[in-house]
């Protein structure tokens, strides 16, 4: 694998994509970007914007397995994860995995479940594993969690707790799109649903030769002390009350990585910092009931404003 190849894997991926998604071609990339990095995302934005639908059409495009839990206020964490039934005929557990045994899952609406349901996909998540009955079961990589929740209905909703958001690494939103794109979405609906019509493009192995080759892209010494500058800030800004954790810190190193290496460089630059840093950071921080007043900014975006950016020759390929 090597960073043309990389370019290459991942173009294709995303015009097949496209081909359902029209006009949001960065979040398509971050989206993909948090697939090889190993990560998950979480889609927030109005209903009808097209959430499920990128996750839908990300799964048609690689072959993988793809399974979706509609997430309600009587789910069980075993409807998610499994359960051990007992067979009378063979007197004995079997046990019957549940959805987030798969490749691809779509929680989608994950904050209209209770907070123990929520929790059950902490571990999976972060482990890439899940325990029940004591039994600890690991799942097939790649695991991509994709949740969508909606913003406006808060009514019956139960929202994420700090450690769930945490394990996002990232959260970005679809918005609307703009007339020309409206008008070229209806074009491409109204005979069928190009959905139904999308092949993958890519394999699970490929996806993972990435991974693998991303690890070795080289940030250096200035972009690393530029993404922790960043983050430190984070922690000493009077609107924000709990900064950015270490878990953040590697999850923008990382993501970083994959998004040079997509991008055809071998090497990482300060602009990839700043691009991915808001949909990276901003869920991972807790925020004072008054930040607002006074500014119209996410102190996230004032912090990446403030910290000065390193300019020295960034694909110098020494590791100091």
């Amino acid at each position: 694998m090597n960073v043309k190849e990389a370019n290459r894997i991942v173009n294709e991926l995303k015009t097949n994509i496209q081909q359902v998604i029209i006009g949001k071609d960065d979040v398509i990339l971050k989206v993909i970007t948090t697939l090889i990095a190993g990560g998950h995302v979480l889609l927030e934005d109005t209903p009808g914007t097209g959430k499920t639908l990128l996750a839908k059409a990300l799964a048609r495009s690689i072959s993988l397995n793809f399974k979706r839990i509609q997430f309600t206020p009587d789910l069980l964490p075993s409807d998610v994860t499994g359960l051990n039934i007992y067979n009378q005929k063979e007197e004995r557990f079997t046990f019957l995995a549940g959805p987030a045994f798969t490749n691809i899952l779509l929680a989608d609406e994950i904050n209209r479940a209770t907070p123990r349901t929520q929790s059950s996909l902490l571990e999976c998540m972060e482990e890439h594993q899940i325990t029940i009955d004591g039994e600890t079961r690991t799942l097939t990589d790649p695991f991509f969690v994709i949740a969508t929740q909606n913003p406006i209905e808060t009514a019956g909703t139960f929202p994420l707790p700090e450690a769930q958001m945490d394990r996002f690494i990232m959260q970005l939103s679809m918005g609307y799109p703009t007339e020309a794109e409206e008008l070229r979405l209806m074009d491409r609906f109204i005979l069928n649903n190009p959905l139904t019509k999308l092949n993958p493009v890519c394999s699970a192995e490929e996806i993972l030769s990435i991974r693998e080759f991303s690890k070795t892209i080289f940030i250096h010494n200035s972009i690393r002390e530029y993404l922790v500058s960043i983050v430190q800030a984070t922690r000493k800004h009077p609107s924000i009350s709990v900064g950015v954790s270490p878990r953040g810190t590697l999850a923008l190193m990382r993501t970083c990585q994959v998004y040079a290496a997509i991008q055809n460089r071998n090497y990482c630059l300060p602009d990839d910092v700043k691009q991915l840093a808001p949909c990276v950071l901003k869920h991972r921080v807790l925020l004072y009931g008054n930040y607002k007043q006074g500014s119209t900014k996410h102190p996230i975006d004032e912090i990446l404003q403030r910290v000065p950016v390193p300019t020295e020759d960034f694909s110098e390929m020494r590791i100091g």
